[in-house]
C-alpha cells in the first residue's frame, strides 16, 4: 500500500476500529516502520511521540489489537485499521480511548453469517451446521419452517422466554438457507433497507 507519510513529517494517523462492533476504539500514528510491522506481526504497532519509539499496543497489558483489514484514504495519508480487540482498548481500562462500552449486539448476525460461511467452506465433521448443508435445500427449508411454526407457537401460547429462544432458532437456520444458496443475512438488509428507503420516498 502507498502511503503518504511526508505530509505529517513521517507519520499518519491510524483510526482503529472495532471489526464486529464498528466502534471505533482509539486514535494512534504510524511511521513507516510501525506500519510495517504491523502488516508482518498482524498486531497494530504504532509509532509512539512521547516514548520516541514502536509501540506494539499490548506489549505490556497483553490487550493485543489484531488486524482484520487495513485501509488508506483517499488521499493515502489516512489509514483505518479494523481489528480485533483483546481486552480493554484504553490505558485506564475502559473498551475505547472516548470512556465508550464497546459493545453492539445486533452486529454479532455478522460474526455468526461468517462462521456460517466458514462451516459451509470447510464442512467440518461432527457438526451440526455442516449436517443442515449435507441435508440439502428441501431440508434446510423445511427446518425453517419447522422454526416458524414453532415461533409463532410461542408467540401466541407460550412464554416470552421461549419466543426469543425459538425466534433465534429461526433466524440461524434462516441463515444457513441463505448461505446455501449463496446470500448472506446482510442481503436481507440491503433488501429491507431499499424498501424502506422507497416507502419513505412515497411517504
Amino acid at each position: 500500500m502507498e502511503l503518504d507519510f511526508e505530509k505529517m513529517n513521517g507519520l499518519v494517523p491510524a483510526i482503529i476500529q472495532d471489526n464486529y462492533t464498528q466502534k471505533v476504539l482509539m486514535l494512534g500514528f504510524m511511521n513507516k516502520e510501525a506500519y510495517d510491522k504491523t502488516v508482518e506481526t498482524g498486531k497494530v504497532t504504532f509509532f509512539s511521540r512521547t516514548k520516541n519509539r514502536l509501540w506494539t499496543k499490548g506489549e505490556e497489558s497483553g490487550n493485543f489489537l489484531h488486524v482484520v483489514s487495513i485501509q488508506a484514504d483517499c488521499d493515502k495519508d489516512t489509514l483505518l485499521i479494523k481489528v480485533h480487540p483483546e481486552g480493554p482498548v484504553c490505558h485506564t481500562g475502559t473498551d475505547t480511548c472516548w470512556g465508550e462500552k464497546n459493545e453492539q449486539d445486533i452486529m454479532f448476525l455478522k460474526e455468526l453469517q461468517d462462521f456460517i460461511d466458514k462451516r459451509h467452506a470447510e464442512m467440518p465433521e461432527k457438526s451440526y451446521t455442516t449436517s443442515l448443508f449435507k441435508s440439502g435445500v428441501n431440508k434446510m427449508a423445511q427446518k425453517v419452517g419447522e422454526e416458524a411454526v414453532e415461533t409463532i407457537i410461542e408467540a401466541c401460547n407460550g412464554t416470552d422466554e421461549r419466543l426469543i429462544y425459538e425466534g433465534a432458532d429461526l433466524l440461524y437456520h434462516l441463515i444457513v438457507l441463505l448461505t446455501s444458496k449463496g446470500y448472506r443475512i446482510e442481503d436481507l438488509a440491503r433488501e429491507l433497507k431499499e424498501r424502506h428507503s422507497e416507502n419513505w420516498k412515497k411517504h
